[in-house]
């Protein structure tokens, strides 16, 4: 079976064995257009491309024979919005989850159009990053293009016209635009008010296990695939990946730190936040991911690196090591709590826990004994205290979590490991998976085939890598600036709205 996930950056396929081991895979990038701060997009028609190439590559790397690819299962990124004409040619580029020029309608849609209410339906907190507050600014500051707009539908939706000429929806990325009830299984009739949309203008929603036929006999013939292959709509990336790193039992609770990062575990009911900190997305209909998303991951030490470790990471790569491994060496050297020195990592604004496209990062506790080894602890440290802060918040939900799996780019460094098992004062385990979402994307498909009984079948197939225990020293001054993170990262969100107006009007 192929996994195929559709990235932020860059599309994968993996060509897996039915016991999970990994025969084949490739992947390909694609950029991000960002001609202000406030816009993030993408081209649709190259992710599109991405993914038949991907796919091609695959299957031409493989030597498998065609006709024993028993399936094609998609995860896909989430949040995107496209607008299409009659033809289903697009209108606009692909509106990605990090484009935040919705953000001035956020607000409104909070405190004038019943936000809260339309959350604890849809699971989707409100946010630039949703589809629902994205619809809401071109509704009323792209009016023109708006209604004359056939469809708006995500990146996985434009894949899937394309190669079977049906517009369809998986529970999963339905679930994610904010206009869906979880509940219900039906599109929100409230929140298509507020967007101004009827349930004509979106797709149909289907079960993350819906079975595609009927596959474009060109597009089939340049994948080396047989029309006939059967292709599962799929989920999202995140609920995927949780899957795929075997997080679906209860009390087991999966994180990742990729480009950002998330923290998400499985209940076998939909369940919202009175306080609006975590969200709530369909696996199937006996698996429902809640969670949170940070912006801030893996993108805050590249920010380090290219900042702070600029002179360090030219003489690493001169000496031929890794900058990033040079920099958590230098890290390494200095106590756990940086001395006193602590970072909060809002760079991207943040969506979980403070859900405030305005959140900007600042260093607190910075004295003269600081040197550039503290700020580079320190921001390691950062991104692991807000990961904490969503854990704390979905922990008074569903109770504390028995075991937690870790995964993503971050995986690759102990230090940044040990941080995690130490400031969470938790084990830590790391599954052997990388391609966590394409491997969940091929159990999904299995299971819509009826090839296998459960879902549970993941757990034969994902092996640790790396495990780590807390380590009592540290977790004790963890425990001593928790509280400090914390309160300081609430008591200066009152001042983010003023610094990014002054940074929107003169920077």
């Amino acid at each position: 079976m192929i996994g195929v996930d559709i990235g932020t950056t860059s599309a994968k396929a993996v060509l897996y064995a039915k016991d999970g081991t990994v025969i084949a895979n490739h992947g390909i990038e694609y950029p991000l257009y960002s001609p202000t701060p406030e816009t993030a997009e993408q081209s649709p028609e190259e992710i599109f491309r991405a993914v038949i190439n991907t796919i091609k590559k695959t299957m031409q790397e493989s030597l498998v024979n065609p006709k024993d690819i028993l399936c094609v299962s998609f995860s896909s990124v989430m949040h995107s919005v496209i607008a299409v004409d009659k033809e289903g040619k697009p209108l606009t580029e692909c509106i990605t989850w990090a484009d935040n020029r919705s953000s001035d309608w956020v607000e409104k849609i909070k405190t004038k159009m019943n936000g809260h209410e339309i959350y604890l339906r849809t699971g989707t907190p409100i946010h630039p990053m949703s589809p629902l507050a994205k619809l809401v600014w071109l509704q009323h500051d792209y009016s023109e293009l708006f209604l004359k707009s056939y469809k708006f539908i995500s990146i996985k939706e434009y894949i899937f016209f394309k190669l079977f000429g049906e517009y369809v929806i998986d529970y999963s990325i339905a679930s994610s635009t904010g206009l869906f009830n979880i509940f219900s299984l039906t599109w929100d009739q409230e929140a298509l008010k507020v967007a101004g949309v009827t349930s004509d203008q979106l797709s149909k929603p289907v079960p993350t296990t819906h079975k595609m036929s009927g596959l474009n006999e060109a597009f089939a013939k340049e994948m080396n695939l047989l029309p006939s292959t059967p292709f599962i709509v799929g989920a999202g990336d995140g609920v995927l990946s949780s899957l795929g790193v075997n997080a679906i039992e209860p009390g087991v609770v999966a994180v990742t730190i990729g480009t950002s990062g998330a923290i998400r575990a499985v209940s076998d009911r939909p369940i919202t936040d009175p306080k609006e900190r975590i969200f709530c997305y369909a696996l199937t209909e006996n698996h429902w991911v809640i969670g949170g998303a940070v912006n801030n991951g893996g993108m805050i030490f590249r920010w380090a690196k290219e900042q702070l470790g600029d002179s360090i990471a030219a003489a690493a790569k001169r000496l031929g090591k890794d900058p990033y491994d040079v920099l958590t060496e230098i890290a390494d050297r200095v106590t756990p709590g940086s001395d006193g020195l602590l970072f909060l990592p809002y760079l991207a604004g943040e969506r979980a826990p403070l859900w405030d496209s305005n959140a900007r990062g600042s260093f607190f506790g910075l004295g003269m004994h600081h040197k550039k080894e503290h700020l580079i602890r320190a921001v390691l440290e950062g991104v692991i205290f807000n990961l904490y802060t969503v854990l704390l918040a979905l922990s008074e939900l569903i109770g504390e979590p028995q075991k937690i799996h870790a995964t993503g780019g971050f995986a690759r460094s102990e230090l940044w490991r040990q941080m995690m098992a130490d400031i969470f004062n938790h084990d830590v385990y790391i599954p052997e998976s990388i391609e966590s979402s394409c491997l969940g994307a091929a159990i999904l498909g299995l299971y819509s085939l009826g090839e296998v009984d459960s879902l549970h079948v993941v757990s034969g197939m994902v092996g640790a890598t790396f495990h780590h225990t807390p380590n009592s020293e540290n977790v004790s001054i963890y425990k001593d600036l928790t509280p400090i993170y914390i309160r300081s990262s609430r008591l200066i969100q009152q001042e983010y709205e003023s610094i990014a107006s002054f940074q929107k009007k003169w920077v």
